[in-house]
């Protein structure tokens, strides 16, 4: 494999391994063992009752985070495969992304980051990093997964460098305790490999809220004439098939538009790299920019779909009504299980036992960080009953 890889793709073979050493595997690479344990933790399969937008939808058919997840896979994969990177790489970084999210989406995140202000705050990117290196304990030698230096580099620098270039913002409490034990180089931009998944997060992202807006009748059709190049995708489908299905339609121009984007980010990804160079994937952590990115164009097209999903979508009243229920379960659940943390399951119960505020604060936030959306309010309901 590595024959077909770029020059500036990750080696496994050059790794800089994992915080325990482990021995080598004879069937798999680092990178892999490091997918494989993934999707073997527990925190993957909770994603698939932990919602994107809507809370606990009526319908089997709206994205949870599983398969949102799932989906990124797939678009890092064939992104990698044809920039000649490491497909496993991409795939791992992909499938872990949201590991560290809320249930009830961003309006989760919100809450418990409100609650969690006294304590440090709370942050889903750290969390995943807490999921990854803290929180999954499976392993007789380790807790975590111990996955691969690449991995979990990838995993923080999501959305670009931690540090330099004028941040001011401290570090999560997680990444900087991990960074001391194993240097993230948080002032780089990450690897390719992490750079393609964190691109598909974004196209996958919009395109599926906008398909699942468009199913459950959030907004139409016509509304989308306020986003010109999705518009455009429309009547060019209704002119070549007259008479299409509705939910026909909104396919095949989803699908399309995802097609356009990947189609994009591969070239805009081949000319940065064609213009750059880079010798190997060092050089691409040093060249202080992204080097998988959309061209001029297509970013403001990714923009002005933001933007109508922003207005359209995450601010719609009954979106809104759904994710303020949420913040005041995660509120609720937080307070409550402070105020009486012998209700927290016999597992948690014990990590917080005799300590202070701070460390209980924060077993009570990775507690309900895990939550599945259902759970949540179950628990809720209970903590409120008495």
């Amino acid at each position: 494999m590595s024959d077909r890889l770029a020059p500036y793709a990750t080696r496994w073979q050059d790794s800089r391994g994992r915080l325990y050493p482990e021995s080598a595997s004879e069937m798999r690479t680092p990178f892999q063992r490091d997918r494989d344990r993934i999707v073997h933790s527990t925190a993957f399969r909770r994603l698939k009752h932990k919602t994107q937008v809507f809370v606990s939808p009526e319908g089997d058919h709206f994205r949870t985070r599983l398969t949102h997840s799932i989906e990124v896979a797939q678009i890092a994969r064939t992104m990698a495969r044809t920039l000649r990177l490491d497909e496993d790489l991409a795939e791992a970084l992909a499938l872990a992304h949201d590991l560290g999210h809320t249930p009830f989406g961003h309006a989760g995140e919100e809450a418990l980051n409100a609650v969690m202000k006294p304590w440090g705050g709370f942050e889903h990117n750290d969390q995943t990093l807490r999921v990854l290196t803290l929180l999954e304990r499976r392993y007789a030698e380790f807790d975590g997964l111990n996955l691969t230096w690449e991995t979990l580099e990838g995993v923080v620098k999501h959305n670009g460098p931690l540090t330099g270039a004028g941040r001011e913002a401290p570090l999560p409490a997680t990444i900087a305790e991990y960074d001391r034990r194993h240097d993230l180089a948080l002032g780089d931009w990450p690897g390719p490999e992490a750079q393609v998944a964190a691109i598909a997060d974004d196209i996958a992202y919009d395109h599926h809220d906008l398909d699942d807006g468009l199913r459950a009748r959030i907004f139409s059709t016509a509304d989308l004439q306020a986003v010109p190049h999705v518009a455009a995708t429309f009547r060019e489908i209704g002119e070549r098939y007259p008479g299409i299905e509705p939910h026909r339609l909104i396919h095949e121009t989803v699908r399309r538009l995802i097609d356009g984007m990947v189609r994009d980010v591969l070239a805009e990804a081949k000319r940065r790299l064609t213009a750059a160079q880079p010798a190997d994937v060092q050089a691409i952590r040093g060249l202080g920019k992204r080097v998988v990115a959309f061209s001029d164009a297509m970013g403001e097209n990714d923009r002005a779909l933001k933007a109508f999903l922003f207005e359209n979508m995450y601010r719609n009243a009954a979106v809104v009504q759904e994710t303020g229920e949420a913040r005041q379960i995660v509120t609720g659940l937080f307070e409550g299980l402070m105020a009486a943390p012998e209700r927290l399951p016999a597992e948690w119960r014990q990590g917080g036992e005799g300590k202070d505020q701070a460390v209980l604060a924060r077993l009570v936030a990775d507690y309900i960080a895990g939550m599945t959306d259902r759970y949540a309010m179950q628990k809720h309901a209970l903590l409120t009953s008495g």
